[in-house]
């Protein structure tokens, strides 16, 4: 990076913050503070609610998916509009009318302050793990650029986040998150532009997009029905409704993010806002990720992107093995260039059977490719066994350093950081919320002033944001993608939280006793049947609701029988 990169990053990050922290710089009260005195227009809810879920794992992590697997992920969103929708018939009405900080305060009502405090603990846990991952992911910005140790930028970046959550509170985010999701988009579809106009002059966006078709990475749509497969059409409209529905109905981080709203119907347009644009934006970031497929195809790639472990790897003692692999990729690459250049030309000529033999030997050379990444990763376990082995993860960013135009490498790279701080800063309030109004409020048997909940709040606000940076320092140890590895963490508990909602909504016969012991007998077989991989991870989250129901109607049928 150059000096303009550096100024530029710093000069945008700067803005964002202090305005932020700017426009909350008056709160004096918890319901400030959590709820923003429930003060937000909707469009301020929408982009919230956008910027919580679209951290830097979206903008890092989503391009290497797009790059490696193609837009089969995008079926993952397939099933959020028709959430969006029951959330806002059933959900918004009811936390808004109990004026609740937080979702588990209805299921005290309903049940008892033992459900509302389980319930509660689940969401902590999963928030806390996912954010540690959200953390960690601009730490590779950093690790990447400076090489520096990845726990030490995992601390730089959690606490930079930490500081300004704790003094701003939640309308400090709230606005910190309009000034990212403006940028973002500006700066991804320049981005794409970008990937476009660096390709060969022949080479058009439709043209990419065939080639891209050709090397199966446009499968954007499956309509097999195969349980154990991750993505396909019926896990996206189905897991992922359920999934959605969870994270968007009874996850904090979420549900702070419309409980800020000033009524009702604010809340419910800046979530129908949410499902219409996620589908399309999520596209168009896979689909970069396709274009920088489709540019190293014609250009020279890295046989690994992770540079930080590459580098040792040159001056290990397995750099004779490591230079090897090089050359073989080097002299793949070169085939693929030719292969792809036929491939065009059939494509132009609509010449079938030589389009046919093309795509067949660029998908032979792509799994080659894939082979030789397998040996690299093995090489750098061999070396470094705490490094990081998958670098999906660091493809998007190198492309970045590489190609893209110095100034706009630093403006980029800014508002990746930014939209990683509006997802943690979100996750970090709702950590504390939750903690304070769900544990805190109901294991003590004192008053707690109001003033004295405001610094709990902020103690238990730094409480999370420590624990997070600690779990962000073992997320490199996990080597997958980051994207799909938040939605795996999420799957193990969404569908269980869900259940014991719309049990709660929908099933007055079942009492707390029966909800308590369901859900966690419920929660324990959705563990194992990821353990044993029965299913994708998004099968968990319906299969997590329907254990639920069944355990809880049970076991209350069983005690009234009993007695």
């Amino acid at each position: 990076m150059t000096s303009l990169d550096w100024l530029l990053m710093g000069l945008a990050l700067f803005f964002i913050i202090a305005y932020g922290v700017y426009k909350n710089r008056k709160d004096t009260t918890i319901n400030e503070y959590l709820l923003a005195g429930k003060s937000l227009p909707w469009y301020h809810v929408g982009l919230s609610v956008m910027a919580t879920q679209a951290s830097a794992i979206t903008f890092l992590s989503a391009p290497g998916q797009g790059f490696t697997d193609g837009m089969g992920f995008v079926q993952f969103y397939f099933g959020l509009p028709f959430a969006m929708v029951v959330l806002s018939i059933t959900f918004i009405p009811i936390f808004h009318r109990l004026r609740v900080y937080t979702a588990y305060e209805y299921l005290e009502n309903r049940f008892d302050t033992k459900v509302r405090v389980f319930t509660a603990v689940l969401f902590l846990i999963q928030r806390g793990l996912s954010t540690g991952i959200s953390i960690y992911a601009p730490s590779i910005i950093l690790s990447t650029i400076f090489g520096w140790d990845i726990a030490w930028t995992n601390v730089i970046m959690g606490g930079i986040v930490l500081t300004y959550s704790v003094i701003g509170g939640t309308k400090a985010i709230s606005y910190t998150h309009i000034q990212q999701m403006i940028f973002v988009t500006a700066a991804m579809i320049f981005a794409g532009y970008l990937v476009v106009n660096l390709l060969p002059a022949d080479i058009g966006l439709v043209d990419a997009v065939k080639v891209a078709g050709k090397a199966g990475r446009v499968n954007i749509m499956d309509l097999k029905f195969n349980p154990q497969e991750r993505y396909n059409l019926w896990s996206g409209l189905l897991g992922g409704f359920f999934l959605q529905l969870s994270y968007f109905g009874t996850d904090q981080s979420q549900v702070g993010r419309y409980l800020t709203a000033k009524s009702i119907k604010q809340s419910r347009i800046g979530l129908l806002m949410n499902g219409l644009i996620k589908i399309p934006m999520q596209f168009g970031i896979l689909l970069i990720g396709v274009l920088v497929f489709v540019f190293y195809q014609f250009n020279s790639s890295p046989v690994f992107f992770n540079t930080v472990e590459t580098d040792k790897l040159v001056n290990s003692e397995y750099a004779a093995e490591y230079r090897l692999l090089e050359d073989r990729h080097a002299a793949l690459g070169k085939q693929k260039e030719v292969e792809i250049r036929k491939l065009h030309e059939a494509i132009q000529s609509e010449k079938q059977p030589e389009i046919e033999i093309s795509q067949s030997t660029i998908q032979s050379l792509d799994k080659q490719s894939k082979e030789l990444k397998k040996e690299v990763s093995g090489l750098i376990k061999k070396n470094n066994p705490t490094g990081d082995s998958n670098d999906v993860n660091y493809i998007f960013l190198r492309f970045i350093l590489d190609h893209l135009p110095h100034g706009f490498i630093g403006l980029l790279i800014a508002i990746i950081f930014s939209a990683s701080m509006g997802s943690v800063a979100s996750a970090y309030s709702s950590l504390a919320a939750t903690s304070l109004v769900d544990v805190v409020r109901k294991t003590t048997n004192k008053e707690i002033s109001s003033d004295l909940e405001l610094k709990y709040s902020k103690y238990l606000t730094i409480f999370w944001g420590l624990f997070c940076i600690l779990i962000a320092s073992f997320t490199h140890k996990l080597g997958s993608s980051m994207i799909e590895l938040v939605n795996i963490l999420g799957s193990w508990f969404y569908g269980i939280i869900l259940g014991i909602f719309l049990v709660a909504f929908y099933t007055k016969s079942i009492g707390s006793k029966a909800i308590f012991w369901g859900a966690i007998i419920s929660q324990i077989l959705v563990i194992a049947i990821w353990k044993y991989e029965l299913v994708a991870f998004l099968w968990l989250n319906p299969i997590g609701v329907g254990l639920v129901f069944a355990f809880s109607w049970s076991i209350q049928k069983l005690t009234i029988t009993s007695k």
